[in-house]
């Protein structure tokens, strides 16, 4: 081909710039020389994970879900530095899935949250928490511990020594740590809080859940602990000790992914629940649930 486009002045093409109008076959060879400019954007997220499961049985608190985030200056998970957009491209399907809440079992410890994940970026389930004087898990945030410390979290803080489970933002106490803030969405909110300790064998009262969607631990007045919050990623709640009416912990909330990006484009989603909307020069598209689906944007 002794030329490339035909409108305007004498086109151009290189590996950085194009300019003119392309038949498919000169985009084609073009594309096979490594000359032609492929029109890449940044997609800023947020990914968090799936809260851990609280303890049951003087149980303790599950930690927050792990907390990814690209927005801004904003921190990301246990005060980091804001990590770096994900530069994706056009016409391309990426991997999105939103991590469960981790389950409980009934006299024992709960389960780690589920992992979520867009594309390369990975954010991992919280810790679960456990039974009076057994190791929480680590995880994202740390689930709360008694007698034996967690290895460091992932993604977020530690779980407390008094049976909190860890939050995104603050390392767990009695009380589950609170989650980091983020305006991604245009609105302020707090997500991956830890679950609060269940009420002891000494009758000290259960400690609450994190801000950010953490569960309360159970009470006197209670048996169970209560559940993270659903997409905010928050740990359950450790359930009541046996000495005053035995109850199980609370399961943890599911996590979400919230994808912002330049207006221009349009998103498609498959196998996801997703929504949409517009923040100033910016699309946000979240998404509450989905395994394994795709995104994609023209």
């Amino acid at each position: 081909m002794a030329k490339y486009g035909f409108t305007g002045a004498k086109p151009t093409q290189s590996s950085s710039a194009n300019s003119g109008v392309f038949e498919v076959n000169d985009v084609v060879e073009l594309l096979r020389k490594g000359q032609f400019k492929l029109q890449t954007f940044q997609v800023q997220y947020l990914v968090l994970a799936g809260g851990g499961g609280g303890g049951s049985d003087n149980g303790n608190g599950g930690g927050g879900g792990g907390y990814r985030n690209s927005y801004a200056s904003e921190y990301s998970g246990g005060q980091q530095p804001t990590e770096t957009p994900l530069t994706v491209l056009p016409n391309t399907s990426y991997t999105v899935t939103v991590g469960a809440g981790g389950g409980i079992t009934s006299g024992s410890g709960g389960y780690n949250g589920s992992n979520s994940v867009f594309a390369t970026i990975t954010a991992t389930g919280g810790g679960r928490g456990n039974n009076f004087r057994t190791t929480g898990n680590t995880g994202g945030s740390g689930g709360g511990w008694n007698g034996a410390r967690v290895t460091n979290p992932i993604q977020g803080q530690v779980g407390g020594s008094a049976g909190g489970g860890g939050g995104s933002e603050n390392a767990g106490g009695r009380a589950g740590g609170n989650g980091l803030s983020s305006s991604i969405t245009g609105i302020a909110t707090r997500r991956g809080g830890g679950g609060g300790k269940g009420v002891d064998f000494d009758g000290v009262n259960g400690g609450g859940g994190g801000q950010g969607g953490g569960g309360d631990g159970a009470g006197t007045d209670e048996s169970y602990g209560q559940f993270g919050v659903t997409n905010l990623g928050g740990g359950g709640g450790g359930g009541h000790d046996n000495a005053y009416g035995f109850g199980n912990g609370g399961s943890g909330g599911s996590g979400i992914v919230i994808l912002r990006y330049p207006s221009t484009h349009t998103i498609t989603t498959s196998g996801l629940t997703a929504t949409t909307f517009t923040v100033g020069s910016d699309k946000v598209t979240a998404i509450t649930a989905g395994v394994s689906g795709t995104v994609s944007w023209t």
